[in-house]
């Protein structure tokens, strides 16, 4: 296939640092209960790390720290480099995260949500219809989101991902609603982002084929509770 990461202008190229996430004693809490709890991680720029643990070990919570969606309430951390507390229009700018929520105008066509996130973040939009074919929504780029499936709002916010191609990408459940069919969209994605050094930290309870993680976390209870190479 073709790059799915094209390199980056100069001028958008993120911070050059060894880490691209480095968390220190991170904890989330939420009506007084950690969703997350005293979290510690370093991954290296370029690894594909699986989160494993069952529903409400805190892996959505932990891929909406490193987002800057959520604040931790305590520990510190860094993505890229930049501070998550002080530098989050920084951190935005250079994450992508696919959540439960696509994010997505259901009153625009495909082609108007591309173009509109091209918009937004400074992106020419000569790549708004191959990311559409990539996805296999070359021909429904003008119809509206409203009508779309749910496989298909994922697949047009995968393309979203494509288009923008941040240095780091965060997936919460990346194949749920895709057919049997579309799951190559996902691991597409996974595949080109180890060619290019782009990092991807993905929750799933599909893992992905073994040889497109590069490590497995392992949480529970909102703690990690173990770190090993490839999948597991």
């Amino acid at each position: 296939m073709a790059s799915t990461f094209p390199a980056y202008a100069a001028s958008d190229a993120p911070p050059v640092v060894g880490l691209a996430v480095d968390l220190q004693g991170v904890t989330r809490v939420f009506d007084g209960v950690p969703a997350i709890a005293s979290i510690t991680l370093a991954i290296p720029v370029g690894e594909v790390v699986l989160l494993r643990g069952h529903n409400g070990s805190g892996k959505s919570t932990l891929l909406r720290v490193i987002a800057t969606a959520l604040s931790p309430t305590y520990g510190a951390g860094c993505v890229l480099g930049l501070d998550l507390q002080r530098d989050r229009a920084g951190i935005r700018a250079h994450t992508d995260l696919l959540g439960h929520q696509t994010r997505l105008y259901a009153d625009l066509t495909a082609v108007e949500n591309l173009r509109f996130t091209c918009g937004i973040h400074g992106l020419p939009t000569a790549r708004v219809g191959e990311c559409l074919e990539r996805v296999g929504l070359g021909e429904v780029g003008g119809v509206r989101v409203a009508s779309f499936s749910q496989g298909m709002r994922q697949r047009l916010a995968l393309a979203r991902c494509l288009l923008r191609s941040p240095a780091v990408v965060l997936l919460d459940e990346p194949y749920a609603g895709l057919d049997a069919d579309a799951r190559h969209i996902v691991d597409d994605l996974l595949a080109g982002a180890r060619l290019h050094g782009t990092t991807v930290l993905l929750a799933s309870h599909e893992p992905p084929p073994a040889g497109l993680v590069s490590a497995t976390a392992h949480l529970e209870n909102g703690r990690l509770v173990g770190m090993t190479r490839g999948l597991s």
